[in-house]
């Protein structure tokens, strides 16, 4: 998956917060969950609204913060690994409201994708993490999957679990791994 990320400052000498690093992470989760969005569309799997295709987004970046939520685990103490993963989960809130209200029309789109986050993120700890690959293990993948898949037309449901797996998240994690290794939020 070939996309240009951000993952530098161009002022320097300034110190970098947190909820800096939370809204290049939310940046650069938004745009690997838009390449891997077309991806599923390439494939010719089925998305036939932009509330659909929102609907994905929204699975792939639950899914992207519990992976950033497992590599950060071990990184940062309690009170910053909460600060970063709220400050990234809010700015991507930020999105799904201005994306969904340009397509759906006025509404709140925020607390019905925080609501979303927390389930998946309750459905994800409950699932498997190769800590020596650092990365998901079959059943976090199945999970992500089956959500996905979901929120796709019902043609396509059965067919798309193994391209998500076995292409997808490895395609979609390549270049997050990358950016957060940039960070310095993932284990060399």
């Amino acid at each position: 998956m070939r996309i240009r990320l951000k993952a530098r400052w161009h002022r320097q000498e300034r110190e970098v917060s947190l909820e800096d690093t939370a809204g290049v992470l939310a940046f650069n989760a938004w745009k690997i969950g838009m390449h891997t969005l077309l991806e599923i569309e390439n494939q010719n799997f089925q998305t036939d609204t932009q509330m659909q295709r929102l609907a994905v987004l929204e699975e792939i970046m639950a899914f992207l913060v519990h992976v950033l939520d497992r590599h950060v685990h071990e990184l940062l103490d309690e009170p910053d690994r909460e600060r970063l993963l709220n400050a990234c989960a809010l700015k991507l809130a930020d999105q799904v409201q201005d994306n969904s209200r340009d397509f759906a029309g006025p509404g709140d789109y925020r607390t019905p994708f925080i609501d979303r986050l927390n389930q998946r993120l309750t459905d994800y700890a409950e699932t498997r993490w190769d800590s020596v690959k650092q990365e998901p293990g079959f059943s976090m993948s199945r999970v992500f999957g089956n959500t996905v898949a979901e929120s796709l037309g019902p043609r396509d449901r059965q067919w798309v679990l193994d391209y998500i797996q076995r292409v997808l998240v490895p395609e979609m994690l390549e270049p997050y791994d990358r950016v957060l290794a940039r960070l310095g939020l993932r284990h060399s």
